[in-house]
């Protein structure tokens, strides 16, 4: 509210001097928008033990120089962070918090949870909150609603002694209402009644991606997931001035008054996230296409978040350089990272955000340019964490959220559902007859599902498995074990050839009758 007023007379006080040089004027105009919102090798045979491809920001192996030249960043860091810090959401505000936390029960109706309890719901709740750094849980409570969707979200004896209970529960100075999104009259109305701020399950964990960004992309996107927010924020703020009599003044002669030049100020924002988004998604496109051209196939591990897609893939490619995290939303970005399986056959693991329930469709939206990946994989491993009690109610929620990202059909039908974790389970059986028991940590399992990626990838690539017999007189070896995957090579001594097993896409086949006729 304070800043509100303070722009409002920075802004009259600008508009007053008239007269002054074009530089100064433009000066000025930065500041108080400013102001506003302040409130390698190049053949097949690469080392598995260091290719770790950053899809969001680098893919220089296995390209020349010149390449890497023209693939130049999109957009610059400075540019980025710009935008990132340019607007953080007031409402969580920095340092540490103790938290108190209300679980709405919907015991009937179509919002009801049928796959969990709302104990669960609560520890994740809880989970949540406990990601953060200096943020603590004071004390929780599960209150039975009706109709959560009411501005106060409980009937009235309910919300009166959920508010008893707030104010007499000393040292808490933030409440965090389990629900998916709270309407700014709600938060408002919830923040003026208990005098403590107000969160949802969408501001907070925007607040945890925030803390947890660390690429270009990653940022754009969140800073992007935050518009919705920082609107709501808006509109609270103006509706309090208009309450005071102050918010519906206009800026000189614009016409426009404070909100309406805070919300174009806004809009602008936004459209040069969409823009640099845009820009990047244009290079994922290139990164994909590039991958495509050198016939690796990739495999995308997704799954519910903190179930062990990270340590996953670490065991199967051997990757020293990632370094899991027990903690949710520890990956934010999509990164490539190059495995064999038991036929020497290379593939791509792209590691990908891990998912949540009860997410607004904003924020998978924001997300969409880094999930796209998953639409253009060979294969989907799903990783589910079998020893957690809501393993049923993630395994949907995964499922509804690939089916809203419109996955091909053919991806989920060949996706391979993986059991993680059985190392916390004693004699652990899958009762689904297709899952893979395996334990990421222990790295128990992992052959029988290299075994079946391999089984699916020669199925879903049309990749062709040979006898060629070649000539050693020539170059033919050395362009299969340069363009294919080479199982095994019977030498005939006698002949001066041998009989060389291998796994070949149908274009490459076609470039070697190409390239040598007499084959």
């Amino acid at each position: 509210m304070t800043t509100l007023k303070r722009l409002s007379s920075l802004l009259w006080r600008t508009h007053s001097l008239r007269g002054v040089a074009p530089a100064t004027c433009r000066h000025l105009k930065a500041s108080r928008e400013q102001l506003w919102f302040s409130c390698h090798r190049h053949s097949r045979e690469f080392s598995l033990q260091t290719c770790r491809f950053k899809s969001t920001d680098d893919f220089s192996s296995g390209f020349t120089e010149e390449e890497e030249d023209e693939e130049e960043d999109f957009i610059a860091d400075s540019e980025v962070e710009e935008l990132f810090q340019q607007q953080v959401p007031s409402s969580i505000g920095e340092g540490h918090h103790r938290v108190f936390i209300v679980h709405p029960n919907v015991k009937w109706g179509s919002r009801k949870q049928h796959l969990t309890t709302a104990e669960l719901m609560m520890a994740e709740a809880v989970g949540l909150v406990n990601t953060l750094d200096k943020w603590r849980v004071v004390d929780k409570l599960i209150l039975s609603t009706k109709t959560p969707e009411k501005k106060r979200i409980f009937g009235r004896g309910n919300f009166q002694a959920l508010t008893e209970k707030i104010q007499q529960t000393t040292g808490i100075d933030a409440v965090f209402v389990n629900v998916e999104r709270l309407s700014p009259l709600s938060e408002r109305d919830l923040e003026e009644t208990w005098g403590v701020k107000v969160f949802d399950r969408y501001s907070l964990v925007l607040h945890i991606f925030r803390c947890n960004a660390r690429t270009k992309e990653a940022k754009l996107q969140i800073s992007l997931a935050e518009i919705p927010l920082l609107r709501s924020r808006l509109r609270n703020e103006f509706a309090n001035l208009d309450q005071q009599g102050g918010g519906a003044r206009y800026i000189g002669g614009s016409g426009e008054t404070l909100y309406e030049v805070q919300q174009r100020l806004l809009k602008e924002r936004e459209l040069k996230i969409r823009s640099a988004l845009e820009r990047l998604r244009k290079k994922r496109h290139l990164l994909r296409c590039r991958r495509k051209h050198k016939d690796f196939p990739t495999v995308s591990v997704l799954g519910y978040t903190n179930c062990g897609k990270t340590t996953l893939i670490k065991a199967l490619t051997g990757d020293c350089g990632l370094q899991p995290r027990n903690q949710l939303f520890a990956t934010l970005d999509v990164t490539v990272h190059a495995g064999q399986l038991p036929s020497r056959m290379t593939v791509l693991y792209v590691d990908t955000i891990g998912f949540l329930s009860q997410l607004p469709h904003q924020l998978i939206d924001s997300f969409s340019a880094t999930l796209e990946d998953i639409k253009h994989s060979d294969l989907l491993i799903h990783v589910r964490d079998i020893s957690h009690p809501e393993t049923l109610n993630q395994k949907e929620n995964v499922l509804n959220v690939l089916k809203n990202l419109q996955i091909p059909d053919r991806l989920l039908s060949s996706m391979i559902e993986v059991h993680n974790k059985t190392d916390l389970i004693d004699n652990y059986q899958p009762a689904e007859t297709s899952a893979l028991p395996i334990s990421a940590l222990e790295e128990r399992g992992l052959e029988e599902l290299k075994r079946v990626v391999e089984e699916e990838i020669v199925h879903s690539t049309g990749k062709l498995m040979l006898k060629l017999k070649v000539n050693l007189s020539t170059a033919q070896l050395r362009w299969l074990y340069k363009e294919a995957t080479v199982q095994d090579v019977d030498v005939i001594a006698d002949e001066g050839s041998a009989v060389v097993q291998v796994i070949i896409s149908t274009a490459a086949y076609g470039r070697y009758k190409k390239v040598f006729t007499d084959a």
